[in-house]
């Protein structure tokens, strides 16, 4: 797949147009949401606190707005992600991106890691969509495996590389790697250090259908 063969409206599309900073300020949201609107991004992700100000800016508009639950660290209770992922559901975003339990996962605890992300799902029950971010740069092989596993019987729609914070960011590998896991079944997200068109062609190439950079106005201008 090429960049004339994905074009500009078609990449736009696959793109979570992202501020996570913490120390975002309204009017830099508000900016976010103009640009997605703009330019056609599938959705703005936004953390908890801009949640309602990011909905009433892109009502209206096609654009959707994904909130953050238990990020970055993946370290909280299941209790606090699923009411976060509610809590920003009720204030109108329409996807969640939830950090799965790192140390649970690689301690092996499936158990854990399932019902965290089963609660976050029926947390958003039918109106929203749950991806779940492995923070691949944690894992080895088999752990990114069993994430998106565990993400698929969890009943998440997607799976996600990286929160960003974390020591790495996507990689072509892994993208391949998780996509060839869950096939057809989940859509594969890839996030963190996509800054130029020429790595968000290559990601999507890899098996990625939606992309999470905070680059997305320089790469949808065919920025190298």
């Amino acid at each position: 797949m090429t960049e004339d063969e994905i074009g500009r409206e078609g990449l736009a599309s696959m793109i979570d147009h992202t501020l996570l900073k913490p120390d975002a300020a309204p009017g830099q949201i508000e900016r976010l949401c103009e640009e997605a609107i703009e330019n056609g991004f599938a959705t703005v992700c936004v953390n908890g606190t801009w949640v309602a100000l990011a909905a009433e800016r892109v009502s209206g508009s096609p654009v959707g707005v994904d909130a953050v639950a238990g990020f970055p660290l993946g370290a909280g209770t299941t209790r606090s992600k699923a009411f976060e992922a509610g809590d920003a559901v009720a204030a109108g975003a329409s996807e969640i991106d939830m950090v799965i339990n790192v140390g649970a996962l690689k301690a092996g605890l499936d158990d854990v890691v399932a019902r965290d992300i089963e609660a976050v799902v029926a947390a958003v029950g039918g109106t929203g969509t749950v991806k779940v971010i492995l923070e691949t740069c944690l894992l080895d092989e088999a752990e990114k495996v069993r994430g998106c596993e565990l993400a698929r019987g969890a009943g998440a729609a997607f799976v996600k590389t990286s929160t960003g914070f974390a020591s790495g960011g996507a990689t072509v590998e892994d993208v391949a790697l998780m996509r060839a896991t869950v096939g057809d079944a989940l859509g594969v997200k890839a996030s963190g250090g996509i800054r130029t068109l020429e790595q968000a062609v290559a990601m999507i190439r890899a098996g990625a259908n939606r992309l999470g950079t905070s680059s997305s106005v320089h790469i949808v201008s065919r920025g190298g």
